[in-house]
């Protein structure tokens, strides 16, 4: 695997860049703390700011951050590198949210609904994979990424498909009116910069879905962003949309990370709508590397969209919730054999970048074999008690 450049970890304007986040630390009361990065510098805010979620719903988070006062953890670069290094020395990162629920919008680009087309018909077996890919851009035909979801157009191809029996509940969400909104974890279980993330055991065929994830606020206005891996397993997905559950939300089957970045008048959402995300892929038993980028341009719906189908008068999120906006990486480079694709080996390491955002590493580990998720929302509450906050 190649040498990790810690500074590439970071914002590539990390100087302007208003970011927070989440430490453990081995206090006199150990558990999660809420820190700001200023100057190159980690400040643990904690006794200014219970929550992340409280951060977000501020009138003015960016005024704040720049002018709260907090406890120095020393560089930033250390705290990667601590991070990275699973050291057991704290402080280290966690997933930057906390009370929010986490979301995840799929089939939101051309590519992964084809790819999703492709789970379903092949029911789960990676082999039928090639095979399956060559029919079904055969009988679909043209570029998908340009039709509008929901268009008149996107209505004609609809009912040309389903005239051709080959209408798919995943064609229903790529191109049709409403956007596939779904839970993707429960809040305080997503993995942060440098942890493990994790496949369900019973997996053969499975990738990592590298996507920009909005930290929306209580009112549902996206506040900021951050990188996040949505992992995914396509055999248990493809045998039925029903499994989205168990193929979707596993122990560690989430990350986000490292920082949220708040948006400024330097990161806004037009910033999100031209992001290039990379994907770097690096194999511990077999030398396998897959490096691939998406463009956000090509996103079928906008980013403010799918927030919107997905807070509202139908639903509100008192605690604001972490939106996952879809990737199109859905890896067919062959790993294992001709016509079977990419699936994950043990120990992969991924690397899922933007300049703006700096990267995400994870390590992958199957999630019974990664520990427990024993800290949720009392053991927060107790933790946040003992420093005079509830």
């Amino acid at each position: 695997m190649h040498h990790v450049d810690i500074h590439k970890c970071l914002p590539h304007d990390l100087d302007r860049a208003v970011l927070i986040g989440r430490v453990w630390r081995e206090t006199q009361h150990p558990g999660p703390a809420i820190v700001i990065v200023r100057d190159g510098e980690v400040l643990d805010i904690s006794t200014q700011i219970a929550t992340i979620a409280d951060l977000l719903d501020l009138a003015d988070p960016v005024a704040f951050v720049r002018n709260v006062d907090g406890e120095s953890l020393g560089r930033v670069e250390f705290l990667l590198e601590n991070s990275l290094n699973n050291s057991s020395n704290a402080p280290r990162l966690l997933a930057p949210c906390d009370l929010q629920a986490v979301k995840a919008c799929g089939v939101t680009f051309a590519v992964s609904l084809l790819e999703r087309v492709i789970e379903e018909q092949a029911a789960g077996d990676p082999q039928r994979a090639g095979e399956l890919r060559r029919e079904i851009q055969s009988l679909i035909g043209g570029d998908l990424s340009r039709i509008r979801p929901g268009s008149p157009e996107a209505l004609a191809l609809k009912a040309d498909l389903q005239a051709r029996g080959a209408w798919s509940q995943y064609m229903e969400v790529g191109i049709g009116e409403d956007a596939e909104v779904f839970s993707k974890a429960q809040p305080l279980s997503s993995m942060g910069f440098g942890e493990s993330v994790g496949l369900h055991p019973a997996s053969r065929w499975n990738n990592p879905e590298p996507e920009i994830v909005l930290a929306v606020d209580a009112s549902g206005t996206p506040r900021g962003a951050s990188l996040g891996n949505d992992v995914n397993l396509r055999d248990i997905e493809g045998r039925s949309a029903l499994l989205l559950g168990k193929a979707k939300d596993n122990n560690a089957s989430s990350a986000i990370g490292p920082f949220i970045r708040l948006f400024d008048d330097h990161f806004t959402m037009d910033t999100i709508r031209h992001a290039q995300v990379s994907l770097r892929i690096e194999g511990a038993d077999d030398d396998f590397v897959l490096e691939d980028s998406s463009d956000m341009r090509e996103i079928s719906r906008d980013p403010l969209e799918l927030v919107s189908q997905t807070h509202g008068t139908h639903h509100q999120y008192p605690d604001g919730f972490m939106l996952f906006l879809g990737t199109m990486f859905s890896p067919v480079q062959d790993r294992d054999g001709p016509d079977q694709g990419f699936t994950h080996h043990l120990n992969d390491r991924v690397t899922i970048a933007t300049p703006s955002l700096g990267a995400l590493i994870n390590h992958v580990d199957h999630s019974d074999r990664l520990p427990a998720w024993t800290y949720g929302l009392r053991s927060l509450f107790s933790h946040l008690a003992t420093r005079g906050h509830y």
